[in-house]
């Protein structure tokens, strides 16, 4: 899985006066830097800051209770799903709210023909001086350099008025930040790239050679899974891309050639663009476009031509803050002004002035959302406050509401985060911290995280497969942000009830049993033969089992619209519910190592290595079609 650099957000409060009289109290504070930021400038307190107050939303606090409703299996409500509509008039802000915040702004001297309320009254904005932003919120504000060279402004703490606070959920540019989308090499053995173990020199038709080299028949073999959809015309199936992240179609062809799919041939993905994404042409080595060609080789056939698979492409090439909100906020308008929108110095903000940027408006609510879409990118849950984590998955718990199914690969370093970083005793990073580092989003519970599991060697289709562990270990374990889920909880008691290790103590991740466990399943990760500048090379990762998990709950959605059902929406509380159990191959062999330890053990039911097990799509589309 791609890596994501993180973006800094530090600032610090100064003891300024606010010429109100009114309390302020502290509303969000980071207490360190990121890895490979230092402290560079007080920033110019003449600069203009793009100041945004995102406020609360209504009935937030029912939105897991909505989401359940029609998602779980034994509700009277399951499969009903929302429209956008009610999605956006349910989590409105109130005029209370928008009321309070505008006018205690007027009263601090921001005159009143520079504010901005959004249309749908989500957040407000105006264009601040850094002294004036300071004066507001009693923040000072740095410019953090990273060791790329890459600048960004921010605070390390912001306060609000006492009867202001309650209003907002967040101020921006502030305490946040994202993560840089760049192109790093792809899963594979540095001592053995460019060698004939990792360009391969002869591929196979069929599935004995499974343990060396997955091709599409071993996936089918796999998981019984030899479907061609019937109801194309009502489905969807999205897998999104980053620019510079682009696709070759020439290599497209080569890899249907090789396999024998030659409706796919000289056949691209379905495009949208978003916020100027394209097929770049300036760089097609393979860390510019492996990532891309392993999720739309095996995510195109697995579903065959019947089904057109659409692309989101995300971001220009210039911007290197093109984030999964700048992705969201295409898919639901609502997202773009809620609770605040997006972060100016972690998102990127179009239009995008840089020579070469994308200089069109910001593409917000302009891209109905696939029925199921799958993400093979992912950040350190530590890169993110708490509250920038939970903003953004309760937006994927939205979609959930609409009957959008998201997928996310869960990362590929064992209980380590991206860059092997584990966490130090006072939660900062570093290779050598000693606890275990989860990914996001594959924490949030409102998303299915997909875990990667292999064959081992001199093995076969027919016997059971075995956690990753070669090359890339299935990234996974408890989150140190999200609750565990009501759908979840007995099984992740069972795990921890009868998990013991002299390898490592319970100081070394949440051990609560409190918290969210991860991957929900698992999906062979191991070997995929993908076709690259013109070769053919082995990918390893979660990369490529989320787009794998993809197809199959694709063509259980074409199964059920068949016969007049609803796509299957948040899967979760479905695959966990004691009906479902048997749908899935357990996983009893393997471990996910990182942080100096040889991380969890695989073990009967689930665990957090490759969740509830691998899929077999016979036996689910017989049950989901069962359902409503």
């Amino acid at each position: 899985m791609l890596a994501l650099l993180s973006l800094p957000f530090i600032c610090s409060w100064f003891g300024q006066v606010s010429s109100s009289l009114t309390p302020f109290v502290l509303h969000e504070r980071r207490s360190r830097s990121p890895n490979g930021w230092v402290l560079e400038r007080k920033h110019d307190a003449s600069a203009v800051l793009p100041l945004r107050f995102g406020l609360k939303q209504s009935n937030i606090q029912n939105l897991e209770e909505y989401l359940y409703d029609i998602s779980d299996p034994d509700s009277s409500n399951f499969g009903k799903h929302w429209t956008p509509l009610e999605v956006a008039q349910t989590f409105a802000p109130s005029a209370e709210s928008v009321k309070v915040v505008h006018e205690w702004l007027i009263d601090n001297g921001i005159q009143k023909d520079r504010l901005r309320i959004t249309p749908s009254q989500g957040w407000i904005e105006v264009d601040a001086t850094v002294e004036e932003a300071e004066h507001l919120i009693l923040a000072d504000y740095y410019v953090y350099k990273h060791e790329s060279g890459q600048e960004h402004i921010a605070c390390n703490e912001y306060h609000l008025p006492q009867h202001v606070a309650p209003h907002v959920e967040i101020v921006t540019p502030s305490v946040h930040f994202d993560a840089i989308i760049r192109p790093t090499p792809m899963n594979r053995d540095t001592a053995l790239m460019k060698t004939d173990i990792t360009v391969v020199n002869t591929t196979y038709l069929g599935v004995g050679h499974c343990d060396t080299q997955i091709s599409i028949d071993c996936l089918r073999a796999l998981y019984d899974f030899d479907y061609t959809p019937i109801a194309s015309g009502r489905n969807s199936y999205g897998i999104v891309e980053y620019t510079p992240q682009s696709f070759r179609q020439s290599d497209m062809d080569l890899f249907f050639t090789n396999y024998s799919i030659p409706e796919l041939i000289g056949r691209p993905p379905y495009q949208v663009s978003i916020d100027g994404g394209y097929q770049q042409t300036f760089n097609q080595s393979f860390d510019y476009v492996g990532e891309s060609h392993l999720d739309l080789q095996y995510g195109m056939g697995l579903v065959t031509s019947k089904l057109n698979v659409t692309l989101y492409q995300v971001g220009d090439t210039v911007n290197p803050n093109t984030s999964f909100n700048n992705f969201l906020d295409a898919l639901d308008g609502s997202y773009c002004t809620y609770e605040g929108g997006d972060d100016p110095t972690v998102d990127a903000i179009y239009p995008d002035t840089q020579a070469g940027g994308y200089d069109g408006p910001s593409a917000c609510g302009t891209t109905k959302p696939a029925a199921v879409i799958s993400t093979s990118y992912g950040y350190n849950e530590a890169d993110l406050t708490p509250f920038y984590a939970t903003r953004q998955c309760n937006e994927y718990a939205k979609l959930g509401l609409m009957g959008v199914t998201i997928l996310y690969s869960s990362g590929d370093s064992g209980v380590a985060g991206n860059g092997q970083v584990c966490l130090n005793d006072d939660d900062s990073q570093s290779v050598n911290g000693t606890r275990f580092n989860p990914s996001f989003p594959g924490s949030c519970p409102y998303v299915t995280s997909v875990g990667a599991t292999q064959i081992a060697a001199g093995n076969s289709v027919d016997d059971p497969e075995v956690a990753a562990a070669r090359v890339t270990a299935s990234g996974v374990f408890y989150s140190n942000v999200f609750g565990i889920p009501n759908y979840q909880k007995d099984a992740v008691a069972t795990y921890i009830k009868n998990f013991k290790t002299d390898n490592f103590t319970t100081s070394a991740y949440n051990s609560s049993g409190n918290s969210r466990g991860f991957p929900d399943v698992a999906v062979n990760g191991a070997a995929y033969v993908v076709a690259a500048e013109g070769e053919f090379i082995l990918e390893w990762g979660t990369s490529a089992s989320s787009p794998t998990m993809g197809s199959i709950i694709a063509m259980i959605n074409d199964a059920r619209l068949a016969i007049g059902k609803s796509t299957i929406g948040f899967i979760n509380p479905t695959i966990y519910s004691t009906l479902f159990q048997e749908a899935f191959n357990d996983i009893r062999s393997g471990n996910n190592p990182g942080c100096g330890t040889e991380g969890f053990t695989a073990a009967s039911g689930w665990d957090p290595l490759t969740g509830l097990g691998t899929p077999n799509f016979e036996r689910l589309k017989e049950l989901w079609l069962a359902l409503p």
